[in-house]
């Protein structure tokens, strides 16, 4: 399992300020949930009003089976359509891709599961 996580902050931008940015983006990034079969679970997160400004405003957080169904998600159309959007109102990004093993000793896992 590959988990795939990417923070945006968001700016004014397009005629709409950075929260209407990112409620954009979450309408948006639901075309990508539905055409991206590669794509085996997602979520779209917006920043809290409340938090403090420096943070980032959205964080994506995705799952693949495998590091090439990422590498497909990355040229797909669909993607790219919503990483188009994202270009025009986006200040900066941050992303992780990571993998998780299980350990399992004796049936039981000891310690932390993964690596």
């Amino acid at each position: 399992m590959v988990k795939h996580i990417v923070m945006f902050k968001l700016k004014e931008a397009n005629g709409k300020s950075e929260y209407d940015n990112a409620v954009e983006a979450k309408e948006r990034f639901e075309a990508v949930l539905a055409g991206v079969p590669q794509l085996k679970a997602g979520e779209l997160v917006i920043n809290s009003k409340d938090a403090s400004e420096s943070n980032y405003t959205i964080s994506l957080i995705c799952d693949f089976e495998t590091i090439d169904d990422l590498n497909a998600y990355q040229v797909h159309p669909v993607h790219k359509e919503f990483g188009a959007f994202i270009a025009q109102v986006k200040e900066k990004h941050a992303r992780a891709s990571t993998t998780s093993i299980e350990r399992m000793i004796s049936g039981q896992s000891q310690g932390c599961p993964f690596i």
